[in-house]
């Protein structure tokens, strides 16, 4: 019975795709359109089917807080840097919670309470590896291995890698958490265009190397917080995607892989939510959409 659900899954979206013409490219923009309209926020969508090349880009070019999707950057920064020879993922750093303001070098330090990831906060004093670090840093979106990772790297060599990828809007200006930066408007930034652009050369294998890219993807793949792009997916699809949020602002965006092969790259972007329940459940609604177009179209 277990291997029978995914196909009747499957079925009944095929069926329904079939009876309300929901596999119609107008139709398609019009369900989306009527959904954000109705999520009580500022939404913006970057869609692209990586084997024909079809898209949809909605408020694609809106200056968007990044929140903690910025780490999939920080990430591909860390193994370009690794591919060059600056370090070796396998070194060791000592976990620290002492980090430096852009704003004037005071220090700050970081709260376990207010950290989804607060194991680490165990190890302060103690070393890890670079590569737990960035694990823990994408999986659980941990703040701290974050920040131990940018003073390790540099968040302006992150930003200048992003230029070079075509991502124009990505601004990595900073750590999380630095308070008086953020109180002055300077905050890490992204667009939903320039995450799909990252993502479709990592998704073509065309970031750092073949190794690095899909050790990158297989990290990507454990994310543990699932509740917009793969919420109504099938069980089968599998996505490799980095969320991020903070008061009244939530996104996702990744890879989503078809049991089949085919590929999309979808980003999903939010603000202003006055609802944030409201909001997240708008984009997984809108992710499923753009599934059923995918499979429909086939």
């Amino acid at each position: 019975m277990g291997g029978l659900r995914p196909f009747l899954h499957l079925l009944l979206y095929s069926v329904i795709i079939s009876c309300n013409s929901g596999s119609s490219r107008q139709n398609l923009e019009e369900q989306i359109g009527d959904l954000f309209a109705e999520g009580k926020g500022t939404f913006a969508l970057a869609w692209k089917n990586l084997d024909n090349g079809d898209s949809l880009l909605l408020n694609a070019d809106t200056v968007f807080h990044a929140a903690s999707t910025m780490k999939t950057p920080v990430m591909i920064e860390v193994f370009k840097q690794a591919q060059q020879g600056h370090f070796n993922l396998d070194d060791s750093l000592i976990v620290t919670n002492e980090f430096y303001s852009i704003v004037d070098s005071s220090t700050y330090s970081l709260s376990r309470e207010d950290d989804s990831e607060g194991q680490l906060y165990n190890l302060i004093g103690s070393k890890t590896t670079i590569g737990d670090l960035i694990y823990r840093m994408i999986i659980r979106s941990s703040n701290l291995a974050t920040n131990i990772i940018i003073d390790l790297i540099d968040a302006k060599k992150v930003t200048q890698t992003m230029r070079e990828l075509g991502a124009s809007k990505i601004e990595i200006l900073r750590g999380v958490e630095d308070n008086k930066a953020y109180n002055l408007g300077l905050s890490n930034t992204t667009t939903a265009r320039d995450l799909m652009r990252i993502y479709e050369q990592l998704a073509s294998g065309d970031l750092v190397s073949s190794g690095a890219n899909q050790r990158m993807i297989d990290i990507l793949l454990d994310q543990q917080f699932n509740d917009i792009i793969p919420a109504e997916l099938p069980e089968e699809v599998k996505v490799a995607h980095k969320t991020g949020s903070i008061t009244a602002i939530h996104h996702d965006s990744g890879i989503v892989f078809l049991p089949d092969d085919r590929k999309y790259v979808l980003v999903l972007l939010s603000k202003d939510l006055t609802d944030f329940d409201l909001g997240t459940r708008t984009m997984a609604k809108v992710s499923g959409l753009i599934y059923q177009y995918v499979i429909s179209a086939k």
